[in-house]
């Protein structure tokens, strides 16, 4: 049995055998740009497959060394990439800086952190892991723009490219290079997406006949230059390049059809979907921040769980027979977080951490959890039941390390925990904005669920929040 025999015969241990059949589908039948940066929801919609079996099977295939995770700092804006990393402890700037748009972004883990994967050399060599050979069209396509781009077929796109670009060329290292066109009114930049730089034009004013200059440096460590402004007409841009890779400078026009490029959007899987995945946390376990990272996410739903009266359910049938009722209870809750695209945090004592993308998720996992603990509790067959309280909050937070774990931090978690307080039987508590969520209004009306509003003060938090008890 070869190497790549022997990983995929282990990819097939753990992983769905349908994700691993169309892993392998990908791998040796797709063409080379679609291996570089794969967008995991794309691969699972092409294949027809479930989004978070696919995304497990690519993370283990990960583990294997079969591709290799990147974590790419978006532009919101222009949807560019502005940094590749390795690992997300590498995540470190303040602010990350967009030359095309002319504005810096926070790296925030749900809005400008995505997450791809590209396949690993050793098995497949395609010409992205060599980028610097990678023809202008297709350097923008696989390596400047994100994967949650929706660009058009090749020939549509190149055609697409033409009409927003006056003109281009190829720059090796140390060279220089001279760009002669026509300028038209409106707002041109001269931007290289191999070294992010731009210098921005305004054209306006009566058109000129001589010809107009402008100088470029194309050099990482200078402050960006300042906007020129110019006449429309005839301009030579004289490019240097002074960093040591090739350079794809190129003139573009901004306008209606460069806005209708941009605007093309697509879901991806950000970094908050991927910290929120079970098979990610089991996998990587303490290997995601640094102890000094504290990265921001806008928008996360928490789901806190704990056993109603377990001190007495030790008392009543035993520390032996209680454990491995708390054991059987904590694997039910496990899975059901993992299949709703959560993943538990922590567990502390009976209670568990949950966190989930998004509310709707969540409270389907609340429902789910309810009716597991129903039926065993009908498998026990004993009139003192397991009760289940749940809380449910949605809002910011920071991800952190803590007590060397993959951690969240701030009021959010806070209140969370206390909405499960709150809890004194088998129903659901939630906070407004969960309940509020489309999706949930959506799931809990499907279910044929009403919640009942309630206000409640929290111990520790000012406001008096809108509560719902979920029957």
């Amino acid at each position: 049995m070869s190497e790549t025999q022997a990983l995929f015969a282990a990819l097939r241990q753990a992983a769905d055998p349908d994700v691993v059949d169309a892993i392998e589908q990908l791998v040796w039948h797709a063409p080379d740009h679609a291996l570089c940066r794969v967008n995991a929801i794309d691969f699972a919609r092409g294949a027809e497959l479930d989004e978070e079996r696919a995304i497990a099977g690519l993370l283990h295939a990960t583990r294997l060394g079969l591709f290799d995770l990147l974590w790419n700092i978006l532009c919101p804006r222009c949807g560019g990439v502005l940094a590749t990393n390795p690992s997300l402890k590498t995540v470190t700037r303040p602010e990350y800086r967009c030359a095309f748009c002319a504005a810096g972004h926070e790296p925030i883990l749900d809005e400008v952190v995505e997450v791809t994967f590209t396949v690993n050399p050793r098995l497949r060599t395609i010409a992205a892991h060599h980028p610097e050979t990678l023809p202008p069209l297709d350097y923008y396509r696989q390596i400047f723009w994100s994967s949650g781009m929706d660009l058009p077929p090749q020939e549509t796109f190149a055609r697409v490219m033409e009409e927003v670009i006056l003109e281009t060329v190829e720059l090796p290292p140390g060279d220089k290079a001279i760009l002669s066109l026509a300028l038209p009114v409106g707002l041109a930049i001269v931007f290289d997406p191999v070294t992010h730089r731009a210098q921005f034009i305004e054209v306006k004013g009566e058109a000129r006949r001589e010809r107009q200059s402008l100088a470029m440096l194309l050099d990482r460590s200078a402050a960006p230059p300042a906007m020129a402004t110019l006449h429309p007409g005839p301009l030579r841009i004289n490019i240097e390049n002074r960093e040591n890779t090739r350079a794809l400078p190129g003139v573009w026009i901004a306008g209606t059809e460069l806005d209708r490029l941009l605007a093309r959007r697509k879901p991806f899987v950000s970094a908050k979907r991927l910290l929120s995945n079970q098979t990610f946390r089991d996998i990587y376990h303490a290997d995601t921040l640094d102890v000094e990272q504290r990265l921001k996410i806008t928008s996360l739903t928490f789901l806190f769980t704990d056993l109603k009266s377990s001190t007495e359910l030790y008392e009543q049938v035993g520390d032996l027979v209680a454990y491995d009722l708390v054991r059987a209870h904590f694997r039910v809750l496990t899975d059901i977080v993992g299949a709703e695209a959560g993943a538990v945090v922590k567990t502390i004592g009976d209670a568990v951490m949950a966190t989930f993308p998004t509310p709707n998720r969540a409270v389907a996992a609340s429902l789910r959890m309810r009716e597991a603990m129903r039926l065993l509790n009908e498998e026990r067959e004993r009139d003192d039941d397991l009760v289940l309280k749940i809380g449910i909050h949605e809002g910011p937070c920071l991800a952190v390390m803590l007590n060397e774990r993959q951690d969240y931090f701030g009021q959010t978690v806070n209140i969370a925990s206390r909405v499960q307080n709150l809890a004194s039987s088998q129903a659901i508590y939630a906070t407004g904005s969960v309940v509020d969520h489309q999706a949930t209004a959506h799931l809990l009306e499907k279910a044929g669920v009403s919640p009942i509003p309630k206000r409640r003060t929290l111990r520790g938090i000012g406001d008096n929040l809108a509560i719902y008890e979920i029957p």
